[in-house]
C-alpha cells in the first residue's frame, strides 16, 4: 500500500468487483480528502480493497481503478491503461483500416472509470465523468500525446456531471472541427458546434450495415442529428434520402457531410412527431426508415416516460414504411434494457397493426466495450427490421 495516499474505509464486507463504490458503504474519513484524490480503500477486516479516486460529494463515493497493491496509479499508469486501450483499437479491432474516428478509451470499459475519450483524425475530443478524471487530466493529456503525437484537444463535461461530480470546467468553445472518414465516406466532426463530442463514431458498423441495403431504394432518417445514415444512404445509391431533426445547427452540418461527399439527401428542419402524423396523413411511405432519437433520461424514475415516449415515436415510424421494407431502431439511453426496448417495439409492431420481423439485434461499435461485471458501459440498443405488411 502507498502510504502517500489518504486511506479510506468501508463500512461493511466488500465482495463486489463492480469499480463504483457508493457513499452509503463508505466510512467519512478525517480529513476529508478532495474530490477526485487517489486513495487506498480498506475493507471492515482491514483487508486492502483497492485504490481510486474518492469523492465525498459524489453519490459515487470510491471509483476503484487498481486491484493490485503495490501498482500505484500514477502518471505511467494512466500511460500504460491508455496504451492498452489504443492497442486494442489499432492491433486487435485494427480501425484504422476503415477510419480515423473511433473511441479510444470507453470509461469502465477500459478500465478507466470516469473518462470518455475519441479521436477523430488529429482532433483528440476528451469527456470527464468524475472528478478525479478531471482533477489528473493532465497526466491523461500526456498519456494521450504519446499514442497520437501532434494531436490537438477538445475537453468538457456536461454540467449535470460537474454538478454531480463538484468540480468546474468551461473547456474550449472555439475548437475547429476535423474532417474524418469511415468506410470511404466523410464527415465534419465538429465537438464545439453540436452536440456532444460533435459526431457519434458508435454507429460506424450500423451505418455499413444498414448502408449495404439502400441501393435503389427511398431512405428516411428521423432524428439524422448531423446526417450519418442519411448520408452513408446517398452515398451508397439510395434513388431518394430524407432527414429530418429539430434541431438547425445539426441540420446545418449534414448538409455540409452531404456536401463533402458530393451527395444531394434533403434534410428537413421539424418536430417528428407532427411531421410523421402529418407524412401518415399524406401516405408518404419509404422503403428504409431510421429513428435514432436522443438520450431520453438519465433519471431511473423517468425510465418508464421514457419508454412511453418511445413507443410513441416507434408507432409513428412504423406508420411510413412500405410493406416489405426495412425498419432500424435505436435507443442510446443506457437505463432502458435490451429486453425493455425489444418489448417496447413489440407492442409499437401491436399498436400500429404492423408485423416486424427482427433481422439482427446490435449495438455500439467494438471500440465501445464493456465488462461483463461493469455493464453500465453499454448503452446503445439497435434493432433492425423488416416490416411485412
Amino acid at each position: 500500500m502507498n502510504a502517500a495516499n489518504p486511506v479510506v474505509r468501508l463500512k461493511n464486507a466488500w465482495r463486489s468487483s463492480h469499480p463504483w463504490i457508493f457513499q452509503k458503504l463508505v466510512e467519512k474519513p478525517n480529513p476529508k480528502p478532495k474530490p477526485g484524490s487517489i486513495v487506498d480503500v480498506i475493507g471492515v477486516d482491514g483487508e486492502w480493497v483497492g485504490r481510486g479516486f474518492y469523492n465525498g460529494h459524489s453519490r459515487i463515493a470510491v471509483r476503484i481503478l487498481e486491484t493490485h497493491p503495490d501498482v500505484p496509479v500514477d502518471a505511467g499508469w494512466f500511460a500504460h491503461r491508455i496504451a492498452d486501450a489504443v492497442a486494442l483499437r489499432r492491433q486487435v479491432l485494427k480501425l484504422d483500416e476503415v477510419s480515423d474516428a473511433w473511441r479510444v478509451v470507453h470509461a469502465e470499459g477500459d478500465g478507466l472509470s470516469g473518462l470518455v475519450v475519441d479521436r477523430y483524425g488529429e482532433l483528440v475530443v476528451v469527456e470527464f465523468f468524475a472528478a478525479g478524471m478531471f482533477r489528473h487530466r493532465e497526466w491523461i493529456y500526456d498519456a494521450l500525446r504519446e499514442q497520437f503525437p501532434g494531436c490537438r484537444f477538445h475537453s468538457f463535461a456536461d454540467e449535470h456531471v460537474q454538478k454531480q461530480e463538484s468540480f468546474d470546467f468551461h473547456g474550449n468553445t472555439t475548437t475547429e472541427a476535423a474532417v474524418i472518414s469511415e468506410y470511404g465516406v466523410k464527415f465534419r466532426a465538429d465537438p464545439a458546434g453540436a452536440h456532444k463530442t460533435g459526431f457519434f463514431a458508435d454507429q460506424r458498423e450500423n451505418r455499413q450495415w444498414l448502408s449495404a441495403q439502400v441501393e435503389g431504394r427511398t431512405v428516411l432518417d428521423l432524428c439524422c442529428n448531423t446526417g450519418g445514415f442519411a448520408v452513408y444512404a446517398a452515398a451508397r445509391g439510395a434513388s431518394e434520402v430524407l432527414g429530418v431533426d429539430i434541431d438547425a445547427d445539426v441540420i446545418e452540418i449534414a448538409k455540409g457531410n452531404a456536401r463533402l461527399n458530393g451527395v444531394r439527401p434533403k434534410f428537413v428542419q421539424a418536430d417528428i412527431f407532427p411531421w410523421l402524423r402529418d407524412a401518415a396523413a399524406r401516405g408518404d411511405q419509404y422503403d428504409v426508415v431510421i429513428l435514432d432519437p436522443a438520450k431520453m433520461t438519465r433519471d431511473r424514475e423517468q425510465v418508464i416516460p421514457a419508454l412511453k415516449k418511445y413507443l410513441d415515436m416507434n408507432k409513428l415510424a412504423l406508420g411510413v414504411v412500405k410493406p416489405g421494407g426495412l425498419f432500424a431502431t435505436f435507443s442510446c439511453t443506457g437505463l432502458v434494457g435490451e429486453d425493455q426496448f425489444l418489448d417496447m417495439l413489440r407492442r409499437a409492431s401491436y399498436f400500429s397493426g404492423r408485423t416486424i420481423q427482427i433481422l439482427k439485434v446490435a449495438g455500439a461499435g467494438p471500440d465501445h466495450p464493456f465488462l461483463a461485471n461493469v455493464q453500465e458501459s453499454r448503452y446503445l440498443k439497435a434493432v433492425f427490421c423488416r416490416v411485412l405488411d
